[in-house]
């Protein structure tokens, strides 16, 4: 990005202190012929946090003389006192105080530090643990060492912060300024450890499968279009897995499953960025009862990972505990719309119950009734899902790629997964009928050569594949970011995103 526009999101006053402290870093080179960016280590042997635990135990006024301590970080603050300098020092673990006093470091030190070290700058320290008069854990120093300098000034005013706007740009001065953003960070690291952990629990093998295709498959989705020039083909970034983990079931590769990127060129808002995590998971000789049962222990191990069952979002409670509930699409639609399609036989009755209802200039006037069907759930239903519930008995025709249901025809051995109102997973018995296949995805075909840009791309090789012998198959999507904002109590998918896309600053 140009520097001009990095330079818009910093304050005048900032970068007036940019400027002052480059010419101090010139200044530092000159005079004192040291260069703070060489290539030197520095053997950490202590983390703040762990120094915190072994030396809790101290007294104030207490000192373990005879107990080096040897650690780095950032210096946070400086408070500067005639021939004593308190610092607080910051590492990915903890913050901790220090103590300079000249006669424990010498002059030449002292005066050094008082010179050349500022906030912002990253330090070596070693010293021996105390706890001050007023009861502060402090490492009192008696050597040091700068190891970085840092130009731009630390962001202390970014404390409670409302324009999250910067946070999500600078998320680097956001992780600096807020330890707890680091923490959602660390709980999402285990988050998606205790998924592998699980899945690898049941045999299940960790794969990985192409992000560049010719083909944008496994969902309804718009995908992102670029161009390989040596090929000189068309190529489409992923917006799903499950296609290519299917073909791994065909290929006798057993349970498997993967974490990774898929990629929608759609909007964005608090539950939607075009760059997003997924876990696919392929079970032979399982169906979408068994994703169900895998679902909840996923969730529920999760949950434990970082710490509780009982969860809070956006002012409403959760007990992961207790067994998710299900319910049926036409359930929910008589349930919170009020609307029985059990009764509705036509096309057109269930188009003209959507208008009463109010969707009218939701519709194009060609619906089916399966798709007012969704329409409505989607109106009415969706939000009221609040409990983890499990939504069965979709449509076939908004299902193509889920078994039918041998009773109904019409409707899909299919499940979708909410939470607080949203949509986290998505499941299904696998559509293994290769004929079955074909017709569907003919049907989606028509509908993308109508305008349907979001309709399943036609995909003949997985039709071979599947041709070859598609095993009775459970699988199941689960949205990463939405897990682990409903796990954190994060308002925003961009808050459990280290870096979600911007637009750029004009």
């Amino acid at each position: 990005m140009p520097e001009d526009i990095m330079q818009n999101d910093f304050s005048s006053e900032d970068n007036e202190i940019v400027r002052q402290r480059k010419d101090k870093l010139l200044r530092l080179r000159s005079e004192e012929g040291y260069d703070p960016y060489v290539n030197e280590t520095w053997d950490r042997q202590d983390t703040l946090e762990s120094i915190r635990e072994r030396f809790d135990h101290l007294k104030p006024e207490e000192e373990a003389q005879d107990v080096t301590v040897r650690t780095a970080g950032r210096v946070m603050t400086v408070r500067r006192q005639g021939k004593a300098t308190f610092a607080d020092l910051a590492d990915e673990t903890s913050r901790m105080q220090l103590y300079f006093q000249l006669n424990n470091v010498g002059e030449k030190e002292y005066d050094f530090l008082k010179k050349w070290v500022d906030s912002g700058d990253w330090i070596g320290v070693v010293g021996h643990p105390c706890r001050t008069r007023r009861g502060e854990l402090t490492v009192m120093v008696t050597e040091y060492k700068l190891l970085s300098k840092a130009i731009r000034p630390l962001p202390e005013k970014w404390h409670g912060l409302t324009d999250t706007e910067i946070r999500y740009r600078k998320r680097y001065m956001d992780l600096i300024a807020n330890p707890e953003v680091r923490e959602v960070f660390r709980k999402r690291s285990r988050i998606i450890s205790s998924f592998r952990e699980t899945l690898e629990s049941h045999g299940t093998l960790e794969v990985e499968t192409p992000i560049l295709s010719v083909l944008a498959g496994g969902a309804n989705a718009r995908p992102f279009k670029t161009f390989h020039n040596a090929l000189s083909v068309d190529m489409y970034m992923r917006i799903a897995v499950e296609l290519y983990l299917k073909r791994l079931v065909v290929g006798m590769m057993g349970r498997v499953y993967e974490i990774g990127r898929n990629f929608r060129n759609e909007g964005i808002d608090t539950m939607h960025n075009p760059e997003f995590t997924m876990m696919e998971v392929y079970w032979p000789y399982a169906n979408y009862v068994d994703m169900m049962n895998l679902a909840e222990e996923l969730i529920r191990n999760a949950a434990k990972a970082i710490g509780t069952l009982e969860i809070e979002w956006n002012g409403t409670k959760l007990d992961l505990s207790k067994p998710f509930k299900r319910i049926t699409m036409r359930e929910a639609v008589k349930e919170f719309a009020g609307v029985d399609f059990d009764a509705i036989k036509t096309d057109e009755e269930a188009r003209a119950v959507a208008r009463d209802k109010g969707l009218g200039a939701e519709m194009t006037g060609h619906e089916s009734k399966f798709a007012v069907l969704n329409l409505m759930f989607e109106a009415f239903g969706e939000e009221k899902l609040i409990e983890p519930t499990f939504l069965l008995g979709h449509p076939t025709e908004i299902s193509p790629l889920s078994k039918r249901d041998p009773e109904n025809p019409d409707y899909t051995h299919r499940f979708e997964l909410f939470m607080f109102g949203k949509e986290v997973a998505n499941a299904f018995s696998e559509l293994n009928d290769p004929l079955d296949q074909r017709e569907r995805f003919e049907d989606q075909a028509r509908k993308k050569a109508e305008g349907d840009d979001e309709a399943h791309v036609f995909d003949e090789d997985f039709i071979n594949a599947i041709e070859a012998g598609l095993p009775p198959t459970g699988g199941m999507g689960i949205g990463m970011d939405r897990i682990v904002m409903f796990l954190t109590g994060a308002r925003s998918i961009r808050d459990v995103i280290l870096f979600p896309a911007m637009k750029p600053k004009a």
